[in-house]
């Protein structure tokens, strides 16, 4: 099937929101801004700090191989999964910003400038590998934030979870999106003649370390966060974030993507795409005033 024919309804043409969120503002942030819950807050802290860079990877995978895509439809999808991209990576370095200033020591990590040396390496780096590996790695992890993004949009139980409105705000819109475009960089990847093979071996890698690494990750922060020595506390934070509806069954969601002949869009979202684009940008959406 091609890439016009898998593309219709909500997500058709990925639409670009130029967004202005106001973190601590008027309202200052709590160090711990999910529901005081040490756990969840240095997580989504953790997650981020990562996004800026790893999208900003992810828009060089796809400019990489711009010159081999013909269909103009695919183009205009293209053109809007950049300008997502890249509007997602600099609200999320508004809020890393801000998460640095109260303490997340961890978030300076992966949070640099652009241009400076760190990211010239990682470019360089990039291009010591074949395009097509690249975009590889960019569509399994584009599907990886899609299935975290429908389930923060489709629970009860996450929606309802105390914390600080405006990161609330940011982590809708992005998941919004990122369910907008879950295909785009997969169908490019088609498009250049990516092989199965190689897009099911790219995603063994996240689909086997990323819960134990992100977890060793956060357990790191948490170290940092003298509030967080509280072995009893976090261990029960702990236990109810893997037991609970954003990683509990997360794996075996993620491994429909190992199926031979799998696409995104075999997974049907277009109804939670419809009713979110009206909550947060239709008539009275709830962010029509974050949008420049």
């Amino acid at each position: 099937m091609t890439a016009t024919a898998k593309t219709k309804g909500a997500n058709a043409y990925p639409k670009v929101r130029r967004m202005r969120f106001r973190f601590g503002d008027p309202a200052p942030m709590q160090r711990h801004y999910v529901q005081d819950d040490i756990v969840l807050s240095h997580l989504l802290a953790l997650l981020s700090s990562a996004f800026p860079p790893g999208e900003e990877s992810f828009i060089r995978s796809v400019r990489r191989v711009s010159d081999q895509i013909t269909d103009p439809v695919l183009k205009k999808r293209v053109a809007g999964f950049v300008g997502q991209e890249a509007m997602h990576g600099q609200q999320h370095r508004a809020l890393n910003e801000r998460l640095i200033e109260m303490g997340y020591l961890l978030v300076r990590i992966p949070t640099f400038p652009a241009n400076s040396l760190r990211e010239r390496v990682i470019v360089r780096a990039e291009r010591l590998i074949p395009a097509r590996l690249h975009l590889a790695g960019t569509a399994a992890a584009e599907h990886y934030t899609a299935t975290l993004a429908r389930r923060v949009l489709t629970s009860d139980e996450l929606q309802a979870i105390p914390a600080d409105p405006e990161v609330r705000k940011l982590i809708n819109w992005h998941a919004l999106e990122e369910l907008e475009h879950k295909s785009v960089a997969f169908d490019v990847y088609r498009a250049v003649g990516g092989t199965e093979r190689m897009r099911i071996l790219l995603m063994t890698v996240p689909y086997v370390g990323a819960i134990p690494v992100v977890s060793l990750i956060v357990l790191l922060s948490i170290l940092t966060d003298p509030t967080g020595w509280r072995p009893l506390t976090v261990t029960r934070q702990a236990i109810d974030v893997l037991r609970g509806p954003l990683v509990k069954g997360l794996t075996g969601e993620v491994a429909e993507y190992l199926r031979p002949g799998f696409h995104p869009d075999d997974i049907d979202t277009e109804d939670v795409v419809r009713q979110w684009q009206r909550e947060l940008f239709g008539a009275e959406g709830e962010l029509l005033d974050r949008v420049r």
